[in-house]
């Protein structure tokens, strides 16, 4: 995302919540400024260019007043409207209303009645049993709401994937600038693609000689705001616009694959290396791979050199947890891996039927001439989803219609019709059986009342013989919200039992299921697919996300369905209903 949408999309939901702390009478403001927020978030170019052409306002049905902020801020980087209003909530207040089961009306509770405004008072009143005073607030929910904050707490200091490989993208940009610089390369959580990531790491190959000059020019960039260390080897400094510590270590060429093994962790999985080094030998570092008697190099040019003289095979990155993977390498078995080449179509996106931004046709033209898929599914919100424009069986019918027209237009099927069907509070479905069955392709998800017995929703969404594949199973949103309650060992056995697709939500704020329920889904035999959930053209690239959770599972692309042709998901749909009715 752009760096001025996200920091225009986050004031714009901050003003919203402080308008519904203020009260029912904010309502409408507080409805327009979250909406605004949602808007922008999901834009796919700078916000600038559509100001610019004079059509934001048609285009998305913004009002002026919220335009006239959007100006204030592009010119001015701030809104005042925003600095007035946070002098009127608790200054923890904005950050705590990202948690999840704290959200204005709670706070406000907490603050009128209790005198809560801090967020150390608020722990303390969860931990001492205060909360427990005021009505509707049982042991559990005080306990889940204490959870989620002291969760929040400890990932404040992390990012989200996406947002660390868009800040890498952008600082190893700024370095191959230098021309003393060989070859650059991210590593640490990052290249092993883990959902968030803390401190961005780099690796730089140079001549010894070229060392500092490189450091000075790293250490005196325009966007460096705090020096942390600076040695003859690396840096560690603060980028004020990524709000990030970022850290370059140089090593020679001659050294690059073992220092890139060595950066790029985990270091669970280094121990385990220096063990088998150790037992062969070898000793095992930065610099390389040596003979303990002779100090004799043996390998350190490239990662392949350092596995093989181990008797392993090279391990892909976002393997390397110590999970057995060094033993399956000593096997020769690694899996090989999916990669995003292997995808032939997006199995969850929307369009401007619901809450999406491009039209049918805008989507036809874009994947035609950029993803080169094979296939992809709209998957638009049911009636129930009022706030994302949910729709009923008649418009659904009528959208079924547009998209044959565009596949005539196109020739040929690349349009596949489908929904996002909302899992009601007792696990019935927002559709009828008779609109779902008509359909391509049916995600059943859960959007609300997530206090509910969410594990038997989600069973009971299963047994229902046109639900292809269950939707961001745990329902987390990255960085605010946890996820709700769901017993995923009984859902994946359910899955597996009624041949349900459970999916990997590939979407930069979901990122959902997570990579150790996708290696547990496929270790019990249960089909996977991978969507973005894109809202517009600019999110079909979450698809890279989808695939490193897929791939930190040690998936194969025989273990996602939709790295195979129209035909194959075919079956595997008139499998599940055979067994649906098997069974019954």
């Amino acid at each position: 995302m752009y760096r001025v949408n996200k920091k225009l999309a986050e004031i714009f939901e901050a003003i919203g919540s402080i308008y519904e702390f203020k009260g029912p009478k904010e309502r409408f403001r507080s409805i327009a400024y979250h909406n605004a927020a949602r808007i922008i978030n999901d834009l796919p170019e700078d916000i600038r260019e559509h100001i610019q052409d004079g059509k934001f306002i048609k285009t998305y049905g913004i009002g002026k007043s919220i335009e006239e902020k959007i100006f204030e801020f592009l010119q001015t980087n701030q809104i005042s409207l925003f600095n007035d209003l946070q002098k009127e909530v608790p200054k923890d207040f904005l950050t705590l209303m990202k948690v999840q089961g704290l959200g204005p009306e709670t706070l406000k509770r907490f603050y009128y009645d209790l005198n809560l405004s801090t967020k150390e008072q608020i722990i303390e009143a969860l931990q001492d049993g205060r909360i427990l005073q005021l009505k509707g607030f049982q042991k559990k929910k005080v306990n889940n709401i204490l959870s989620a904050l002291l969760k929040k707490t400890e990932t404040d200091e992390r990012l989200p994937l996406w947002d660390a490989q868009e800040i890498s993208t952008s600082i190893v940009h700024m370095l191959k600038t230098i021309p003393q610089i060989q070859i650059i390369d991210i590593a640490g959580s990052l290249r092993r693609q883990r959902e968030t990531v803390g401190d961005i790491d780099l690796l730089i190959a140079a001549k010894a000689r070229d060392r500092k000059a490189i450091i000075r020019h790293f250490v005196s960039l325009d966007e460096v705001e705090n020096l942390y260390a600076e040695g003859d080897t690396k840096a560690s400094v603060y980028f004020k616009s990524f709000k990030r510590q970022v850290d370059i270590r140089i090593v020679t060429e001659d050294q690059w694959g073992a220092a890139l093994q060595y950066f790029t962790g985990s270091k669970a999985h280094n121990i385990h290396l220096r063990k088998l080094a150790i037992e062969k030998g070898f000793k095992i570092n930065e610099y390389g791979l040596f003979t303990v008697d002779e100090n004799k190099k043996i390998a350190g040019e490239n990662e392949e050199g350092i596995y093989h003289a181990l008797g392993l095979e090279c391990i892909p990155p976002e393997m390397r947890e110590d999970t057995g993977e060094i033993e399956l390498a000593a096997e020769g078995l690694i899996p090989k891996l999916i990669t995003i080449d292997d995808i032939k179509g997006d199995m969850h996106t929307h369009s401007k039927w619901s809450d999406g931004h491009s039209s049918i046709e805008e989507i036809a033209d874009y994947i035609s001439s950029h993803q080169k898929y094979d296939y992809i599914v709209l998957t638009d919100h049911s009636k129930s989803e009022i706030i994302a424009g949910g729709m009923n069986e008649d418009q659904f019918m009528k959208q079924l219609k547009e998209i044959k027209k565009v596949n005539k237009k196109l020739g040929r099927d690349l349009i596949k019709s489908g929904t996002e069907v909302d899992i009601l509070p007792d696990g019935t479905l927002d559709l009828s059986d008779s609109l779902l069955q008509t359909l391509d392709w049916v995600v059943a998800s859960i959007h609300s009342h997530f206090n509910q017995d969410n594990t038997e929703r989600i069973i009971k969404a299963c047994r229902n013989p046109y639900v292809c594949a269950i939707g961001h199973p745990t329902g987390r949103v990255l960085g605010s919200r946890e996820g709700y309650p769901v017993d995923m060992e009984r859902i994946l056995d359910v899955a597996a039992e009624t041949g349900t697709a459970i999916e990997i939500n590939g979407h930069s704020h979901r990122m959902d299921i997570n990579d150790r329920w996708a290696k547990r889904a496929i270790e019990k035999g249960v089909t996977l697919v991978i969507g973005t959930d894109s809202h517009n053209t600019g999110n079909y690239s979450f698809m890279k996300l989808g695939v490193a959770i897929a791939r930190r599972a040690w998936c194969t692309k025989d273990h996602i369905l939709n790295t195979s042709d129209w035909a194959k998901i075919e079956a595997f749909k008139r499998r599940k209903l055979e067994r649906i009715y098997m069974t019954h």
